[in-house]
């Protein structure tokens, strides 16, 4: 059978809950993924002086193809876009400035540096997320930035968080779509501290002094995002989540959860609907932690589906960020962005294949039997076949065909790369 016959069997399967598959499809065009540069050169980027990977983050793998220039990172970009159904946005780190060679240090970055990124962004359609660049760096080397009792340290990290918050401001008006632009730092302590409050005190006073530069949130939009532990970190980082989600709520910023931030056995799934009664708007880093931060490729896993499920059957598409942040160098680059954003499609589509007001109402009626008989069923729907439906009329290869384009690309560009 063809893909269209198979899809016109599952579809009649859908139907019969009253689910509309065209709606499903023309609602699933809308979202876009945040899709992270860094995945593409084990977060090296290209400043002139680069210094070690560090902060808690481990890439590990030496998988060749590696781009080593921004002109080879947008064309791998653009080939794994080519393979993934939606119009995406792009999240940058500060070290993908391009400075011709100078070197510039970070609290000097323009939205100079940054031209040739819009420029390609423009060409493609693209919008452009951004983040400050607080690790790998000598002023980072202790573990500290924005919370270090150094004064002249801090500075420094703040004012690179202002010039940051100013080329996401840049990025919005020239591309017409706001960027996020989102503060992690890896602040904290490998050993039981013995002050806990005073670091937190000062990192409150760094993002407030950030922050008193006002810029226009039609162009740039705040968010903070927490950590429960890291390599070096191990016994208390500074901004924790309770730490970051009253300093958002407070000052009217946005709280983002990376999935790989949290103890190993906390579900942010079931964060997401305490915290949307009390924010207007949240966004989301969806990595795969195994045992700890370790940022896998995403997987259609029970807690990716049940995140998607949280955000489609809350209608709260539109007040939800979502970006991605895993990095693995042991395979190929372009396939892991392939992979692990047609996993985050894919769990917002089986969210969508869900009677899911049916299930609420058989909840508030305390038919608790039929719900559980339902969601079990679901489970086996023939899935599948929307999505391959969906891939070929979004012009992308279905099912594991994409594959082969990324054998074909690998042959004749990343193995001539050094």
């Amino acid at each position: 059978m063809t893909v269209k016959e198979n899809f016109e069997l599952a579809k009649k399967a859908y139907e019969k809950w009253d689910i509309d598959i065209d709606h499903v499809f023309a609602q699933l065009k809308q979202v876009p993924i945040s899709i992270h540069c860094w995945q593409g050169d084990d977060i090296g980027g290209f400043e002139v002086n680069q210094s070690e990977l560090s902060g808690g983050i481990e890439v590990t793998g030496d998988y060749p193809g590696k781009a080593t220039t921004p002109e080879e990172l947008r064309q791998d970009i653009e080939k794994a876009l080519s393979l993934i159904p939606g119009k995406h946005r792009i999240n940058l780190h500060a070290i993908y400035a391009e400075t011709d060679g100078i070197a510039v240090e970070r609290d000097e970055l323009e939205p100079k540096h940054f031209e040739k990124w819009v420029q390609w962004a423009k060409k493609n359609g693209l919008g452009l997320d951004f983040n400050p660049t607080l690790f790998s760096h000598e002023k980072a080397s202790s573990g500290l930035t924005l919370s270090h009792p150094d004064k002249e340290i801090r500075q420094f990290w703040i004012d690179h968080c202002i010039a940051s918050r100013k080329i996401g401001e840049y990025f919005g008006k020239e591309l017409g779509t706001p960027c996020l632009t989102n503060i992690w730092i890896p602040d904290g302590y490998k050993d039981t501290p013995s002050d806990r409050l005073t670091p937190r005190r000062r990192l409150k006073e760094s993002l407030d002094e950030i922050y008193t530069v006002k810029l226009d949130e039609k162009f740039n939009i705040d968010a903070v995002e927490s950590k429960v532990f890291g390599i070096g970190s191990e016994s208390y980082v500074v901004g924790s989540h309770e730490f970051y989600y009253g300093y958002a709520l407070k000052n009217d910023k946005l709280c983002l959860l990376d999935t790989g931030h949290y103890h190993p056995t906390e579900m942010v799934s079931n964060k997401i609907s305490s915290m949307l009664l009390y924010s207007e708007k949240l966004a989301l880093h969806v990595s795969r932690p195994v045992r700890w931060d370790s940022d896998h490729v995403v997987t259609l896993d029970d807690e990716l589906k049940e995140l998607a499920l949280e955000i489609v059957r809350n209608d709260a598409l539109n007040r939800v960020i979502i970006g991605l942040d895993f990095f693995d160098a042991s395979i190929n680059r372009v396939a892991a962005w392939t992979i692990g954003t047609r996993n985050m499609i894919k769990a917002l589509m089986l969210g969508m294949l869900m009677p899911n007001e049916h299930l609420k109402q058989l909840q508030e009626d305390g038919n608790f039997t039929e719900r559980l008989a339902l969601l079990e069923e679901f489970k086996t729907y023939p899935f599948g076949a929307i999505w391959d439906y969906y891939c070929e009329t979004m012009g992308v290869p279905e099912r594991e065909n994409w594959l082969n384009d990324v054998k074909q690309y690998e042959k004749e560009v990343l193995s001539h790369r050094e």
